[in-house]
């Protein structure tokens, strides 16, 4: 080898400063028998970081249910999951973060986020479809927020509006503990000939190794292991860590995928993400079990001069691994000039499992690709963990010590314009939800956005959820209500909940605490997931995501998000959740439950920050997700609609805002007023039926044992609640909608 500073061998204070531990580099050096040079250290830095490898997190990951009926990649097997949704079509979907790059540079950091979890999709032969996003944001008054929340959303818009899939659903909360670093998740779904996904694998002696797409830059390098570790003072210095996105190169990089797809020459594909080549190289060979030779001479960079680490590590956007038959070659150089895109090959499979990068005409690195990877070499450690302080103080919360409220009217008008449960058009309005013409949801409102199946009667439900607060205040119930939250919206849309993907946000994993809170949300989210038959298809975990705040580290509320898939059976079953006719009957379907723990109500307006997560039965919520299903399959209720944020009073609300319906209710005497109508207890779901199919709803609701009240009418411009005018709805709905804006402003 080279007696280069990159290929003169490393030591260990290097090893510490990449990142590694110790033990990490004498088992390093203990793999290759030898000391490693600059630049396999490197390697072994961004593949055994947190971000790549799951060291601190797969031994629970793998408690969770992987198999269901309908499921044709098992999570981990290839770049995203895929289930098959009948007529010879399958659905890849995927959620991933990039919290990281978005607290530095939030424009770039949430663009190359949507860009990088399409590249996912299509790289696996499937036509992107569908995007949807979960982002988290502190206190909406500080500039730092507003600043980070206008650049994610325009960075989201920018690159999802010009590569052209529609976003379809999404969420967006805000919380002081997210203040210094949000969390950016982002979705997407796509469907493709069931028998035609490409794999991630390499194998075939002699077959050649392309890289296709953008060329290679200095952008992020090191990419992988800033995503794990705390965000700092100092890390905008991490700052070329975070990539640059070109949305207009991704599109052209999609529609030739597609074109390869069709083809019979390809072996394997994989998209670059986290660590660039180096992790494309090593994952699909040691998937193939074979190994590869690269000369990093042939990689088209955009800087002269880059050393063979930058080109390993570098982490452009828009880049793919391509591994094809050989003698396909020109059939493949073809396709990729059609669409005016980098396509060189840069190596080619060889028999074993070592990888060989040559640059100026040496050897700069040599690694067995098995020692890289997760379930391979790369170290798996069981952390210590213990309850949180805190835990008790919420388990200690009494709803008597809470006075009811004076004023329910200004209850009602602090939730309604809160940002947390304010319309979200602010948002939504700067990305093109209606490009494709797939989505069906935005004429029609509904629990879960839905996407047309064309030339079949189905469709498909996609939904993203998780209520943190729920999480903090007791992590296996919050993560399993996440997972029955999102089944209970693709439920109330006409849709069967199908399988998940799951996007794990924490702080530290070595901090005891926080590694209590991932594993209580695992339990839970095992629990939930095998109770709905949702089997998880993959995924990403996020550590730390926190902050040193008066010389504190402060993570940030455990954040489970919950990506769910569903299949609507029949597309003229589709229900909405918004009020149809006058006069129709409003009914609560589920128990009134007097309890008000972790409400925006009880946080925000009450102050009380400590209480328990809010009532959940898990068997109480199958049943009513049965009978929910069972209403809308015999076209029995006009609208669904869940309680979730907000409590019962906010439903009532967004279910009469699209069609400017009012209503007059009472509420249920048997429970607190505030509970009944602010508390968040889980499995209710307010629906509106016309007068003739009230006995059948009744029956059928018998038939599954689910409790429920008639609460009034669908109706009249006012919002009534027990004879009391709580307003015009379209006043209402007016300051529902500029809430937002008008914090931003």
């Amino acid at each position: 080898m080279s007696t280069t500073t990159e290929q003169s061998a490393a030591d260990l204070k290097t090893a510490l400063e990449l990142g590694l531990t110790e033990d990490e580099f004498n088992k390093i050096k203990e793999i290759l028998g030898r000391d490693p040079n600059f630049t396999e250290l490197s390697i072994y830095s961004v593949m055994w970081s947190e971000h790549c490898s799951y060291k601190n997190s797969i031994v629970w990951l793998k408690k969770l249910p992987k198999d269901g009926p309908h499921m044709l990649a098992e999570a981990g097997e290839e770049n995203a999951g895929l289930v098959d949704i009948g007529d010879g079509l399958a659905c890849a979907f995927k959620i991933e973060s990039h919290n990281h790059p978005s607290a530095l540079e939030p424009y770039q950091g949430a663009a190359t986020g949507v860009g990088g979890i399409n590249r996912d999709i299509f790289t696996m032969g499937a036509r992107p479809v569908a995007q949807l996003n979960s982002l988290r944001f502190g206190d909406i008054k500080s500039d730092r927020t507003k600043w980070l929340l206008k650049g994610v959303v325009k960075g989201i818009g920018d690159y999802g509006n010009s590569f052209g899939i529609p976003v379809i659903g999404g969420e967006v909360f805000f919380d002081e503990c997210y203040n210094t670093n949000p969390l950016v998740n982002a979705m997407s779904a796509g469907i493709m000939d069931a028998d035609k996904m490409i794999s991630a694998t390499s194998h075939g002696v002699g077959n050649p190794v392309y890289i296709v797409g953008s060329s290679t830059g200095k952008d992020g390098i090191h990419g992988a292991a800033f995503a794990s570790k705390d965000i700092t003072e100092d890390s905008m210095d991490d700052l070329p860590a975070v990539q640059v996105g070109d949305p207009f190169q991704e599109k052209l990089l999609l529609e030739a995928s597609m074109e390869l797809a069709d083809t019979d020459i390809i072996i394997g594909m994989q998209d670059m993400g986290a660590a660039g080549i180096t992790c494309s190289s090593c994952e699909m060979s040691a998937k193939g079990e074979h190994g590869m030779i690269i000369d990093l001479d042939k990689v088209p960079t955009r800087q002269d001069g880059m050393l063979p680490f930058e080109i390993l590590l570098s982490e452009s956007q828009e880049r793919m691994l391509v591994v094809v038959k050989k003698g396909k070659e020109a059939e493949l150089e073809r396709i990729f000039e059609k669409w005016d895109l980098n396509c060189k090959q840069i190596g080619e499979v060889t028999a074993g499992g070592m990888i060989e990068y040559h640059a100026n005409g040496e050897l700069v690195a040599k690694v067995p690709a098995e020692s890289l990877v997760l379930g391979g070499g790369a170290p798996v450690y069981e952390r210590e963990y213990k309850e949180a302080e805190y835990y008790k103080l919420n388990k200690a919360f009494d709803i008597n010590s809470v006075d009811q409220p004076k004023d329910y009217k200004a209850v009602a008008k602090h939730l309604y314009t809160h940002p947390n449960i304010a319309s979200k058009k602010w948002v939504y309005e700067q990305y093109d939800s209606m490009v494709g013409t797939v989505n069906m949801s935005t004429n029609y409102p509904t629990d879960a956005g839905i996407v047309n199946i064309k030339g079949s009667k189905k469709a498909l439900s996609f939904t993203v959820d998780c209520n943190a607060r729920y999480v903090y205040a007791d992590p296996e119930e919050g993560c399993a209500i996440a997972v029955a939250e999102a089944a209970r919206n693709i439920v109330c849309s006409g849709g069967e909940p199908s399988a998940i993907t799951n996007c794990l946000n924490f702080g530290n994993p070595y901090n005891p605490e926080v590694y209590w809170q991932f594993v209580g949300a695992i339990k839970g989210m095992k629990k939930s997931c095998e109770k709905f038959k949702t089997p998880v298809t993959g995924g990403n975990v996020s550590f730390y995501n926190q902050s040193q705040q008066e010389g504190k580290d402060v993570p940030v509320f455990p954040t489970p998000t919950i990506g769910m898939m569903g299949i609507v059976p029949d597309k003229e079953k589709i229900c909405t959740l918004a009020f149809q006719n006058e006069g129709d009957e409003i009914y609560l379907i589920g128990k009134s439950v007097n309890d008000i723990s972790s409400s925006e109500y009880l946080y925000s307006y009450c102050g009380v920050k400590n209480s328990p997560a809010p009532h959940f039965d898990l068997d109480e919520e199958f049943k009513l997700q049965e009978a929910i299903k069972d209403l809308i399959a015999k076209s029995v209720v006009n609208s669904a609609h869940d309680c979730a944020d907000g409590g019962l009073f906010i439903a009532l609300l967004e279910a009469g805002m699209p069609n400017g319906f009012g209503f007059e209710v009472k509420t249920d005497d048997s429970v607190r007023k505030d509970a009944f109508l602010f508390g968040e207890a889980q499995s209710r779901v307010v629906v509106s039926v016309s007068a003739d199919k009230k006995a059948e709803m009744e029956a059928l609701l018998q038939k599954h044992g689910v409790e429920f009240f008639n609460m009034g009418k669908v109706g009249g411009s006012q919002m009534l609640i027990d004879g009391e005018n709580f307003g015009e709805l379209a006043d209402a709905k007016a300051a529902n909608e500029v809430a937002l804006e008008n914090y931003l402003k």
